[in-house]
């Protein structure tokens, strides 16, 4: 809840229909009553009644004033959501009967001008203190305790670029299941351990706190900020991650060419310069081209040469329109963390950028990626098949549409980041569909 001051809480009361007081009875119950009123915010006074004699507590008792507003929506739940309580001692005017009560202290909140989610994000301190109180802490099931702290959905970033990678692989005849699969579980390691290490230097930086509205797909884990988990705990689930990751990139690189040691260095160390003093390259504004390369031409040619045991120019290639797609993920995400990166000096792009500068940036990004697209497949770079990936050109083009539309409303703005997400994944597939079409039919 937020503090109003006296005159702000009257004005605030005048829009509603009516005021439900409450006090201590005679008997020492609570005692609660409805009635009609009149807010006067010159001086500060709410008159409530006329109301039963019976029904009106002490003069100068202290009462609560509550006035509130909901809507049901059948299916959905609630919208329209507002309060304003009120607080102060009561004057009975026993002839009418009345009682007014002048203000010295009010709370409220409106849902048109903090959305739900950013009032619940903005309570945490208060509820954990609460929790505190009662010694006792908020407890999940051991999946989503794991789903929420590894951020388990972002995986998709990881499973584009390896499967494209074995798809070029394969193309080239050099495919082999089982060192796929190693490559694949080397690369999902080293992503949660990125996903857990971001979480932590963002809590440390303070970023994550000073985001307050947070969405499923933007301001990290939350596990940290809500007790969830410890910072101890992510730490030792972090480094284990890492450490698996490592230890499967060593193997392969002993296994399949020490030249794989290079990229898997690259990887892991990039991994971390994302969100790691010193470097702690997204605060830079450098955190799309960190993760353009490290989804796209790390991950893509890292599979590729486990699975070839060399590099390829057309695996380079094919990871470019990947790696400008899951860039544009990031890219869109940062921007409701605007504020709270603000104030923390994470300067992302979209902190630096104008509004329209951002959207026109991620619209020439996704351009060039679909040109990428269609030049590799004419000019026989990639198979013709893979031109099918430009069917996603519509979703682009939603998603530019949501961020003209809802670019300063965070949680309006979640259809478009959704679906921007989606874009990523869906051209990723279709690019491995394309392969695999060209790779069967020939």
């Amino acid at each position: 809840m937020t503090a109003l001051s006296p005159t702000v809480a009257v004005e605030k009361a005048a829009g509603y229909d009516h005021a439900i007081v409450s006090f201590l009875g005679a008997d020492g119950y609570p005692f609660t009553v409805a009635g009609p009123f009149v807010a006067d915010a010159s001086t500060g006074v709410i008159s409530v009644g006329p109301l039963d004699s019976s029904t009106l507590p002490a003069e100068g008792q202290e009462v609560g004033l509550l006035f509130s507003h909901i809507r049901p929506q059948p299916g959905i739940g609630y919208d329209e959501r507002r309060y304003v309580n009120c607080w102060g001692a009561a004057t009975i005017d026993p002839a009418a009967p009345m009682l007014r009560v002048r203000v010295t202290s009010a709370t409220g909140w409106d849902e048109a001008e903090t959305p739900f989610f950013e009032y619940a994000e903005r309570t945490v301190d208060e509820a954990k203190r609460y929790m505190d109180e009662l010694g006792a802490r908020p407890r999940l099931s051991a999946w989503w305790t794991f789903f929420l702290t590894t951020r388990l959905p972002f995986l998709t970033a990881t499973i584009v670029p390896v499967a494209l990678g074995g798809a070029v692989a394969a193309r080239d005849h050099r495919f082999g299941w089982g060192w796929f699969g190693l490559a694949m579980l080397g690369a999902v390691l080293i992503h949660l351990g990125l996903n857990m290490a971001n979480d932590l230097f963002d809590d440390a930086s303070g970023a994550d706190k000073a985001n307050v509205t947070p969405t499923p797909f933007s301001g990290g884990s939350r596990v940290l900020q809500y007790g969830l988990v410890s910072r101890r705990g992510v730490v030792t689930a972090a480094a284990a991650c890492y450490a698996g990751g490592i230890a499967i990139g060593l193997y392969l690189a002993a296994a399949r060419g020490w030249g794989l040691l290079g990229i898997g260095a690259v990887g892991v160390l990039i991994s971390l310069a994302y969100s790691a003093p010193p470097l702690r390259l997204v605060h830079r504004g450098l955190g799309e081209i960190t993760t353009a390369l490290g989804f796209g031409p790390v991950t893509l040619l890292g599979t590729y040469y486990v699975c070839a045991q060399r590099l390829s120019g057309e695996a380079l290639y094919a990871s470019l329109p990947v790696a400008l797609f899951i860039a544009l993920v990031l890219y869109v995400n940062e921007i409701p963390d605007r504020a709270g990166d603000a104030a923390v000096g994470k300067n992302t792009l979209p902190v630096r950028w104008p509004k329209q500068r951002v959207i026109n940036g991620f619209t020439l990004g996704a351009a060039l990626a679909y040109v990428l697209i269609v030049v590799g497949a004419l000019a026989g770079i990639m198979p013709v098949w893979t031109l099918i990936a430009v069917v996603t050109v519509p979703m682009a083009r939603a998603v530019a549409a949501g961020l003209r539309k809802h670019y300063d409303r965070p949680y309006d703005l979640m259809p478009a980041m959704q679906r921007n997400i989606a874009l990523h994944f869906a051209t990723g597939v279709l690019l491995v569909v394309g392969y695999v079409i060209n790779n069967v039919a020939r």
